[in-house]
């Protein structure tokens, strides 16, 4: 991270096997641009969702009105969890946390903590946008509350925003729960069970891992990832 003279912050490039990842400081004006304003949009288009925004350790499964490529794979169902993230595979299991995973801040938010607290989604057709708004950390509800989200774009754009951090990121405890900032993919294989061939014992691998520079994120900044090219060379692998 360069910073100006000014204490202005440059906008941050980096280049990833799969995306390119963009960093706007809080004085990037790209970094306002990237807010999406859900209580401007369309309401038809904006859900809260009642069980996230009253509940702590939760997760729900949602719908998209459009196929979102996520490291190349189509998919039209997400999981959002109040902790901060979206979970992007196919089946649920207890590594939820840890192999497929949209981020913008993933640490242990308890949105039943306040009435004010809510998990909102926006789909109109081209991004589906969750808005973590006004959620406290469980325990530390006295360093107060934050607001981001994290947007998917038809054209496979990721963009996390963020528009109030209270405390210093690298502060929070991961104790409870992971900590994470960034994107990361995963694929399963399936082996015969050496107890019982008649079963199949499933193994999962991660690939790949985006980590984001959690000291970077801070109020009205923002971080936009661009996928590449699809390789040529195909990865053969079963979506979980």
């Amino acid at each position: 991270m360069d910073t100006l003279p000014d204490n202005r912050t440059r906008v941050v490039e980096d280049n990833h096997s799969y995306y390119v990842s963009r960093l706007y400081g809080p004085s990037e004006p790209h970094s306002r641009e990237l807010w999406v304003d859900v209580a401007e949009a369309n309401r038809s288009q904006v859900k809260i969702h009642t069980i996230l925004s009253n509940t702590h350790r939760q997760a729900s499964r949602v719908v998209l009105s459009f196929d979102f490529p996520f490291y190349g794979h189509p998919l039209r169902q997400i999981t959002i969890a109040t902790g901060g993230f979206i979970f992007m595979g196919d089946v649920i299991h207890r590594m939820l946390t840890a192999t497929q995973y949209v981020a913008p801040l993933m640490a242990n938010f308890n949105p039943g903590y306040s009435d004010n607290s809510t998990v909102v989604y926006f789909d109109n057709g081209t991004v589906f946008v969750v808005q973590w708004d006004h959620v406290y950390l469980q325990g530390w509800e006295d360093k107060g509350s934050f607001t981001f989200q994290a947007a998917l774009h038809h054209d496979g754009r990721i963009v996390f925003a963020y528009k109030e951090i209270p405390m210093s990121v690298p502060e929070i405890s991961s104790s409870q729960h992971p900590v994470k900032t960034g994107l990361s993919d995963a694929f399963m294989i399936l082996n015969p069970s050496p107890d019982v061939p008649e079963s199949r014992r499933r193994s999962i691998f991660e690939y790949h891992r985006i980590e984001l520079d959690p000291s970077k994120v801070t109020s009205m900044s923002a971080v936009e990832f661009t996928p590449l090219p699809s390789p040529s060379t195909t990865r053969m692998k079963t979506r979980m």
